[in-house]
């Protein structure tokens, strides 16, 4: 015969806080790790397949600050009173399994963090850098286990409430962290089980080797450094990079300012890409990265500079033309942009003088304005 308890399991520290921007808000994450496959806490057997089929219930799931109480009864976080007593701003999200292991971020709503006296207080926990644990509030039902698990129960259907952050908690078995009650869905007082996960992990042979899987596996990913590169190189063949190669001609001087526009773009996003990855993968992959992107990056560089140098030298010209159709003087004509002396230039017509009266139009040596007078009609007219 099963029975349903709320478990609380306190993990360790999260990893170091990062800084986002997201809709206009500026947030704080952190990642965090929970529930390793198959691990036995307090004498219950938590399995893969159970923790499969129920992991993916934290992807948006409440983080309070600390395990909600109210009358001295633990309370889901989605509670009302739950929400206004222990919200801090956030809340869980990018849950995933890896390595026989569930992962999730916690985000941080920093200006909702600032409301409250416990808000304030994590931010400054934060601030300094200081560790940061996290408890995971679950319901199960528990089943007795089978011979040689290692184990008296099996945790069946699986349900989390919620992952909460710690700040300066004292072990899961104590008054203060809740060896107490809890109210479930339907009203009834169910048992609480509290459990510390870094404790019973480092005593499970099954958690210790599949740390060792993944240490070999973070090891094995300096592998990928030549497949990375190849597929980066491609991209931008693909994407153009062939017409980027330099030369004196016209054509390539009049597609420069395109090319370098886009060039840049290019840079950005991959600038970006490797500032992304330097947080999360090894150094070595990240300096295979800037590697493989240097060509790139100096094309963009030499672009760069031969516009600059045709543009000084066309702007050159056209003050000195500007000088020579006495449209302005030459320290004038030196104080001009290249659009300013572009526009001007087109006034300036070698061997002629700027036009007068320019309100009428005009006057121009070009034309005589009596060509087409018949000064003899004019007599013959009096006649």
């Amino acid at each position: 015969m099963s029975k349903q308890v709320r478990v609380n399991i306190r993990t360790n520290a999260v990893s170091k806080p990062r800084e986002e921007t997201r809709n206009g808000r500026k947030v704080v994450v952190v990642s965090s790790a929970t529930m390793p496959d198959n691990v036995v806490m307090n004498d219950i057997r938590y399995s893969a397949d159970e923790i499969a089929k129920s992991y993916a219930t934290l992807n948006r799931a409440p983080a309070p600050l600390g395990h909600p109480m109210i009358s001295g009864m633990f309370v889901s976080a989605r509670d009302p009173e739950a929400i206004n007593m222990n919200h801090v701003g956030a809340w869980n999200e990018n849950v995933r399994r890896e390595n026989g292991r569930v992962f999730l971020d916690k985000v941080i709503d920093v200006e909702v963090a600032n409301r409250t006296e416990a808000g304030r207080g994590l931010m400054a926990v934060i601030n300094e850098g200081k560790p940061i644990h996290t408890s995971t509030g679950l319901i199960a039902n528990l089943e007795p286990a089978t011979e040689n698990s290692g184990a008296k129960f099996m945790a069946k259907d699986i349900v989390f409430d919620h992952d909460a952050i710690l700040l300066n908690e004292k072990g899961a078995a104590t008054p203060e962290q809740g060896v107490g009650m809890f109210v479930n869905s339907t009203g009834e007082k169910v048992e609480v089980v509290n459990s510390t996960l870094e404790d019973s992990a480092m005593c499970d042979l099954d958690w210790a080797a599949d740390m060792a899987v993944r240490a070999v596996e973070k090891l094995g990913r300096v592998s990928l450094v030549e497949r990375m590169k190849t597929v980066l190189l491609e991209m931008f063949k693909a994407g153009g990079a062939e017409s980027l190669k330099l030369n004196n001609s016209e054509e390539s001087d009049m597609a420069d300012e395109k090319q370098l526009e886009a060039l840049s773009a290019s840079v950005k996003t991959v600038a970006d890409s490797v500032k992304a990855l330097a947080d999360s993968i090894p150094g070595q992959i990240t300096n295979a990265i800037a590697a493989a992107v240097k060509p790139l990056t100096d094309a963009q560089t030499e672009l760069k500079a031969n516009a600059e140098a045709k543009d000084k030298a066309e702007l050159a010209d056209l003050q000195s033309q500007i000088v020579k159709a006495n449209l302005l003087d030459e320290n004038s004509a030196k104080e001009l942009t290249l659009n300013a002396a572009r526009a001007l230039a087109k006034k300036a017509t070698p061997g002629h003088a700027a036009p007068i009266f320019n309100a009428f139009g005009g006057l121009s040596c070009d034309k005589d304005e009596f060509a087409d007078v018949d000064l003899n009609a004019a007599i013959k007219g009096d006649k």
